[in-house]
């Protein structure tokens, strides 16, 4: 039986923790009767990506994102393009994807997954020209990554010390939406786009959303008093914003989103800069991924 080409491209500084002895952790686990490994180090933002599409002129069959969700983002946007195999090793700070995909959490579980070649394909969707392969959107969400990209203190706790610090002085705003040709007008804290179920470590903003539907989820977090910021925290915690009062979600798959002013936007928790008018559209089952057999 031939083996598969796999490469695994190392982001060292996502989610705050330390990946030199990941390769040879890989090493150890991976099933060499299968793969012929690689690895790769990211030193930059979009070297993932460019080392990805390098590797399509290389003959390898599984690119393998070792990060968190921005760097699955990078590396996916060129697996669909190449027509190729993603997988991933979770070492980010939410991990919203992996975890969604129930893609374990333990580095030496998660090369046992990619051992047993189970793949998956799944939507994925556009917001305005960028690829998102698990959450895109602005609001609240998308300050805070923007304000969180310049801060040293990476991981869970920098993240939520930071959200409270800005979360008082922040103002929801007006967006016109039409989605799949109906209109609405909301006044929102936060606008999600959702192909997956939640941001990462297991805060469910649409706890019902599906990879495989053909559709997104926009979440709508509505204007509320700051009392409340902590039953919203615990109705994404517990996976029920879906039959929540702060959160309206709606399902379509082509979305169009004026707002007030051009402003900082999210795509899986990276921050950009986009203009007042956005579209976001799915693509239906465009990306084949490892999963666990669940």
């Amino acid at each position: 039986m031939s083996k598969s080409n796999i490469l695994f491209i190392i982001n060292p500084i996502s989610g705050g923790k330390d990946k030199m002895k990941i390769p040879g952790l890989i090493d150890a686990t991976l099933d060499r009767s299968k793969f012929n490994a690689n690895f790769s180090f990211t030193e930059y933002i979009g070297h993932a990506s460019e080392i990805a599409e390098e590797a399509s002129g290389k003959n390898f069959d599984i690119i393998v994102a070792v990060g968190g969700d921005g760097t699955i983002n990078e590396i996916a946007a060129k697996v669909m393009q190449q027509n190729k195999i993603l997988g991933i090793i979770p070492f980010g700070s939410g991990n919203g994807l992996a975890r969604f995909l129930k893609i374990p959490m333990n580095t030496v579980k998660a090369v046992e997954v990619i051992n047993d070649q189970h793949t998956l394909l799944i939507d994925t969707g556009k917001f305005n020209d960028r690829h998102f392969f698990n959450m895109a959107g602005m609001g609240f969400d998308a300050h805070i990554s923007s304000v969180f990209a310049g801060n040293k203190s990476r991981g869970l706790t920098g993240y939520l010390r930071l959200g409270l610090k800005e979360v008082l002085g922040y103002k929801a705003q007006i967006y016109n939406l039409n989605i799949d040709g109906v209109d609405y007008v909301k006044k929102a804290f936060v606008i999600s786009l959702a192909n997956s179920s939640q941001y990462g470590n297991n805060a469910h903003i649409s706890p019902a959303a599906s990879i495989i539907d053909g559709l997104l989820d926009v979440c709508i977090v509505k204007e509320f008093p700051m009392y409340k910021l902590p039953v919203l925290g615990y109705e994404m915690i517990r996976g029920t914003t879906n039959r929540s009062d702060l959160v309206e979600i709606i399902r379509g798959k082509q979305i169009k989103i004026i707002r007030e002013n051009d402003d900082a936007i999210h795509i899986d928790g990276e921050p950009f800069f986009m203009g007042k008018e956005i579209t976001a559209s799915i693509v239906p089952l465009s990306l084949k991924i490892i999963t666990p057999l669940i």
